[in-house]
């Protein structure tokens, strides 16, 4: 089987699903780039004639001579020899050697997007966003911080029964503590089988004392999308990622909610942490019926832009955005497209600001995958979002007290402004 690599504006992912796979950066479609069959195998055998490797790495990398690259692996294969001769413990496991090459090599990137995915992380990743039953706690979480933190339970899931909120941080799984401990071991510790129990020690803003929270794992089914006519006669569709099917799912929503004549639409990207890079420009189309949505802007300074696909449904009807710290990456294309378009407003709080664009290329021999940053995108106005973020055109706050008695401020200023 020819692998693939996918392209994806990986939420924030930044949002990953606590179930059995990786939520926010996809793996199952997007934008083909090139096949694994054009990357060479790096960490050959020893037996291998390193001049020919080298000189394949260089048809690839476009950069130094194979007499500047053999010189520049030879302390790296000197390690290689040294540790096969002399390590303590022997035999030494090759596999597990050259895994955490790969892993290092990219970790010295400095880039928290970038990264290695072992053969069972990326099982675990190959998992589709949407309509897939996995076995977990069910809530979307930020890997990338000191500490795993929760990004939004879903909806009637294990998470939100046993009262786990935005903004939680993970400081225990079952008493071990996960200071320092990379997000993606901590999220591999906190998945598990169904009715089995893992206790949290949280960590919540405003609370003096870390706490213990015990969820009982179960089986989820992941949403996409919700919606409903309101009884004030306002459309309200609400998306909790951008998955394979979420563009499709989206326009059967509209078509069914613009036959009743609703006066306005709220579009809720609220704790979105993103998905797939095609699904964040069918959706944008549908409320922007031309021109350009974003941009994707490469290391060597070169430009692609995207625009608009035509047949949107709802290009007309007036629009309001509803977003929040927790809508990433391709929520943030939608809702800075919608902004610098002037087609919306913006209610909320400041998006969480991941404006970049991750390929993952499978590996050879069943190797796991690698997550590499290739590009950043920008708004249609040239705006960065990479650590910034939207700005709301309108900024309404949900204090902790309003979360607690289900008071939706955002939402009813959403409500006001199409009323008007």
């Amino acid at each position: 089987m020819k692998l693939k690599t996918l392209v994806v504006i990986g939420g924030i992912l930044v949002g990953l699903i606590l179930l059995s796979g990786i939520f926010s950066a996809g793996f199952v479609a997007g934008r083909t780039v090139a096949s694994i069959e054009d990357i060479p195998n790096i960490f050959a055998e020893n037996s291998v004639n390193m001049t020919e490797v080298h000189q394949e790495i260089v048809d690839v990398s476009m950069g130094d001579t194979p007499q500047e690259l053999e010189e520049l692996f030879e302390p790296f294969w000197q390690t290689w020899s040294l540790v096969e001769a002399d390590f303590v413990d022997q035999p030494v496991d090759h596999e597990i050697m050259m895994r955490g090459a790969i892993d290092g090599m990219l970790d010295s990137l400095g880039d928290q997007h970038t990264s290695y995915l072992d053969p069972d992380m990326f099982e675990r990743a190959n998992a589709t966003l949407e309509g897939e039953e996995y076995e977990g706690i069910g809530a979307w979480v930020d890997i990338t911080g000191d500490y795993l933190t929760i990004i939004s339970p879903m909806p009637d899931s294990p998470a939100e029964k046993a009262g786990l909120q935005p903004g939680d941080k993970v400081f225990a799984v079952d008493g071990d503590d996960m200071t320092g401990i990379d997000g993606e071991v901590v999220r591999q510790r906190v998945i598990g089988p169904k009715d089995s129990i893992v206790k949290l020690t949280i960590i919540r803003e405003g609370v003096e004392e870390p706490f213990d929270v015990e969820v009982k794992r179960s089986s989820i089914m992941v949403p996409t999308i919700d919606y409903e006519m309101r009884e004030d006669n306002i459309a309200y569709i609400r998306l909790f990622t951008f998955g394979e099917s979420t563009g499709k799912d989206l326009k059967a929503a509209l078509k069914e909610l613009l036959k009743e004549n609703p006066e306005g639409l709220i579009l809720d990207l609220r704790y979105n942490g993103g998905g797939f890079l095609d699904t964040a420009i069918q959706v944008v189309s549908e409320f922007i019926g031309d021109g350009v949505v974003m941009y994707e802007e490469f290391g060597d300074g070169k430009r692609k832009t995207y625009n608009a696909r035509r047949g949107g449904t709802a290009t007309e009807i007036p629009l309001v955005v509803l977003i929040n710290e927790g809508s990433a990456s391709a929520s943030e294309i939608v809702a800075g497209a919608i902004q610098d378009r002037g087609r919306g407003k913006l209610v909320g709080t400041t998006s969480f600001g991941k404006g970049s664009v991750q390929v993952y290329t499978p590996l050879r021999n069943e190797q796991g995958a690698v997550r590499i940053t290739i590009a950043r995108w920008l708004t249609p106005d040239n705006h960065q979002i990479m650590g910034i973020g939207l700005e709301p055109d309108l900024v309404v706050e949900i204090s902790e007290e309003d979360f607690q008695n289900d008071i939706d401020l955002q939402l009813d200023k959403a409500v006001e402004l199409l009323k008007k």
